[in-house]
């Protein structure tokens, strides 16, 4: 989800790189789980976060949303997962003391948190959001370790590969809804979810470091059937 603001109206007005110093640190949260309450539809998931879920819990996309892990909804004119809030408005996947029990695996949104990110021409930069999260006193620590993702340049490319595709396919179906064709539209949601999220990823344990090379390789091939299929 794309939001159209200022980074005045929601930062301290700096941005950081992965080897800034940011006050991000939540010391572990000391049992606080705001963050995890109340989100609605909010905690959107990237390709990468689902294959995540499906790898570590041995899992399929369906059983994920027959358990009521995850939801559907629609992102400007796609049909995308995000995480669902479960019995009094928590995030499913905590446990009975409010502790995320998927937290070596958690989305990149909730990795992210408090940071957020703003995309700058052909890269992004973070930000810390302002009056987000409650506890007070955050202390400084370095962007990449509260980060803390596998690979991180890597990781990169592929949230601006993901980044980019999700911006192309908005502007094709705002282009097909003046078109008022309404069932290709339908048809490019559909394929995107099954792309991306239904359809496994299989990787060996040796290869899992190829992951961002293969959702980035199918990104480049959906692109290309979308521009053939619905020019």
């Amino acid at each position: 989800m794309i939001r159209e603001c200022t980074l005045k109206d929601i930062s301290d007005g700096r941005t950081y790189d992965v080897n800034d110093m940011v006050k991000a640190d939540t010391g572990n949260c000391q049992g606080c789980h705001k963050c995890c309450t109340g989100m609605g539809t909010s905690i959107i998931l990237d390709p990468y976060d689902v294959w995540l879920l499906k790898t570590n819990l041995n899992c399929s996309f369906q059983e994920l949303l027959n358990k009521g892990n995850i939801e559907l909804n629609m992102v400007d004119g796609l049909i995308l997962p995000n995480l669902k809030m479960g019995e009094g408005d928590i995030c499913s996947f905590l446990n009975e003391e409010g502790r995320c029990t998927i937290h070596h695996i958690r989305p990149s949104i909730c990795r992210l948190f408090p940071l957020g990110r703003v995309y700058e021409g052909e890269g992004f930069k973070y930000f810390l959001q302002k009056n987000q999260c409650v506890k007070e006193n955050l202390t400084k620590i370095k962007v990449k370790k509260w980060i803390d993702v596998d690979n991180i340049e890597d990781n990169r490319k592929f949230i601006l590969k993901w980044h980019s595709f999700i911006r192309y396919v908005g502007d094709r179906i705002i282009s097909l809804k003046k078109d008022k064709q309404s069932e290709s539209i339908n048809d490019i949601a559909m394929f995107v979810l099954n792309s991306f999220y239904i359809a496994d990823i299989n990787l060996s344990e040796g290869d899992m470091s190829l992951i961002y090379d293969m959702i980035i390789n199918r990104i480049e091939k959906a692109t290309k059937i979308i521009d053939e299929t619905f020019s």
